[in-house]
């Protein structure tokens, strides 16, 4: 289970840099693992280029490593506590990706004025507080902001984005997703303040993508 986790969370990393989400060595995908009080990260510092599924690094829960060769990332705590106090979480992702980066430096929620923001976020992109890189502050913060929130992504203020989701893959396209709709709501106000949709519509939008659209198999 475990050298499955790390290929699909080495795997899942190229996704980033497909997407244009990270810069650098900027950016982690985390998986947890199923059954057991660990999750899978990429290690802090390495190029894209380099990961492969062996470079990836299992920790528990406390954000100790317990398997691996190189040390963590350096958001490994909050991504740990995410998973110890929101146990329906199967993946986090994080980047700094450009738009989505740009609405957190504004400490700006992103509004809900698209059909494919209703449909994935059930509502806005919410702003999480600004807190230091190193120990769980940031989890603290996720965790505040998303428990109970329809939305799987959060802006950290001054910082970037962090998602969640019932799989690291989930995690991953949220991401996507976000930067997608934070682009497209930023050029919208360059021509104008855009068109909010009424919350009724937002529920329906929301309850039609997540409980029908798309092959009731494969989800």
């Amino acid at each position: 289970m475990i050298e499955q986790l790390r290929e699909a969370v080495c795997g899942l990393h190229a996704e980033l840099v497909r997407y244009n989400l990270v810069a650098w060595t900027a950016g982690n995908v985390s998986g947890r693992v199923p059954g057991e009080d660990l999750f899978v990260i990429k290690p802090s510092g390495v190029s894209y280029d380099d990961l492969t599924p062996a470079s990836m690094v299992v920790c528990d829960l406390d954000g100790n490593v317990v398997e691996g060769e190189h040390a963590p990332s350096s958001d490994t705590a909050a991504h740990a506590y995410v998973y110890r106090h929101m146990p329906e979480v199967g993946g986090v992702v994080h980047t700094h990706s450009t738009y989505a980066s740009a609405w957190a430096a504004r400490g700006e929620p992103i509004p809900c004025v698209l059909t494919a923001m209703a449909d994935e976020f059930g509502g806005e992109i919410p702003i999480g507080p600004f807190a230091l890189i190193g120990g769980d502050d940031i989890g603290r913060g996720i965790v505040a902001v998303l428990s109970g929130h329809r939305s799987p992504a959060v802006l950290m203020q001054n910082h970037g984005v962090f998602t969640i989701g019932a799989s690291a893959k989930a995690a991953v396209k949220a991401a996507v997703m976000c930067e997608d709709v934070a682009r497209t709501v930023h050029v919208s106000r360059q021509l104008g303040e855009p068109l909010p949709i009424k919350q009724d519509d937002v529920d329906r939008l929301y309850d039609r993508y997540q409980n029908v659209y798309g092959q009731r198999s494969s989800r």
